[in-house]
């Protein structure tokens, strides 16, 4: 492992030393490129040097034991564990740092939602949900944009497209996608019965021009009045903007702007997450075949957590989390699940490169 770090430490100072050539600065293109690269590897050489001096620390100090000054003696019997257990945790930051990046961890997201079982009730919730990861975004300095949405026939929503901007926004969002289901006694209930609705989540990297290729002549745009409630230029203009990927069938809509010109922008935006998660899913399939089994890799299909509101309790059934506040959370107060979420998969990830399975602590309630 020190050998590694110290090939990364040389390619730090390198970038470092980067940012100082004239030629570097006068090619905009270069110098964000170096400037990237070096600061994804900031932390992991600021820890490693001060894993290094904890080691230097610790070797002095044991030194120390042998001495026949007694003030020396004591000092070092005093020093040793805290210099131990430094050393212990920075190995262990040092193990995650290193683990290999996901190549689409820094970009940007959008995010569906979209009602399943459960009818008007899970309308609701879906624009329950919806307003939890706006909050969320706001609370972490994000930028949000709801790019299309339908309402319920009863109030929230069928489905809805929002885009999250800010720093390395699908590393903490990626692990959101899935059947969420919440379990409570709707408005709508007159016996006071429990009834359990879902909807999904899709946490999809924004792709750039060079992720993606498309063919021009492979989309058919369609224009239409928007629809929903909203401002003058509602159902006055053709505005609205479908458009029809004819190689995958992939449609996209996109109505929230008054000038058909962004409106197409924003559909592309999201036509080209689509084909880039697509194409993101064939290459896991043909390098792992064994990753699609494994819980939090953005199936769809996976029952990832309940919300029970009579017991105030989310649970995440892939790790085995449980925890109270729902209102908090709803609130937009979700970071404590997020960050469990990426814990457990970042200590899976250290178990599959050292040779342990992964054993997902799972859990129905």
């Amino acid at each position: 492992m020190i050998d590694k770090l110290e090939d990364v430490e040389r390619r730090f100072e390198r970038l470092t030393a980067d940012l100082s050539n004239p030629d570097v600065l006068a090619d905009s293109a270069r110098l964000q490129k170096v400037s990237k690269e070096r600061a994804g590897l900031e932390k992991l050489v600021d820890t490693f040097r001060t894993y290094r001096k904890v080691l230097a620390d610790l070797n002095e100090v044991e030194a120390w034991l042998g001495s026949s000054d007694p003030d020396e003696k004591a000092y070092a019997r005093e020093a040793l564990p805290g210099l131990k257990e430094q050393r212990e945790e920075l190995e262990a930051q040092l193990k995650i740092l290193l683990l290999p990046k996901d190549p689409n961890d820094e970009k940007n997201v959008i995010l569906e939602i979209r009602a399943g079982a459960g009818g008007d009730e899970a309308a609701l919730f879906a624009e329950e949900v919806m307003q939890m990861y706006l909050r969320y975004a706001d609370k972490k300095g994000w930028k949000s944009e709801i790019i299309d949405m339908s309402a319920g026939n009863a109030g929230g929503v069928k489905d809805v497209t929002v885009t999250l901007s800010g720093d390395a926004v699908f590393s903490h969002m990626k692990y959101e996608s899935g059947v969420h289901r919440v379990q409570r006694v709707p408005a709508t209930e007159t016996q006071g019965r429990i009834h359990t609705s879902t909807i999904t989540v899709s946490v999809m990297p924004e792709a750039e021009d060079v992720d993606v290729q498309i063919n021009p002549a492979d989309i058919e745009m369609q224009v239409m009045r928007s629809t929903g409630s909203g401002g003058q230029s509602v159902n006055t203009t053709d505005s609205a903007v479908r458009l029809i990927h004819h190689p995958t069938g992939i449609v996209v809509k996109c109505q929230q702007e008054k000038s058909q010109l962004k409106n197409r922008t924003m559909a592309m935006r999201m036509l080209r997450a689509k084909l880039y998660e697509i194409e993101q899913e064939r290459i896991r399939n043909e390098r792992d075949s064994a990753r699609r089994a494994q819980v939090g890799t953005g199936d769809r299909s996976e029952k990832i957590r309940t919300y029970n509101f009579p017991q105030d309790r989310l649970t995440d059934h892939r790790i085995g989390l449980t925890v109270h506040n729902l209102p908090g959370i709803m609130s937009g107060g979700v970071e404590d699940v997020i960050t469990a979420c990426r814990t457990y998969y970042q200590a899976e990830a250290l178990k599959a490169q050292t040779g342990g399975g992964p054993k997902p602590a799972s859990s129905d309630a």
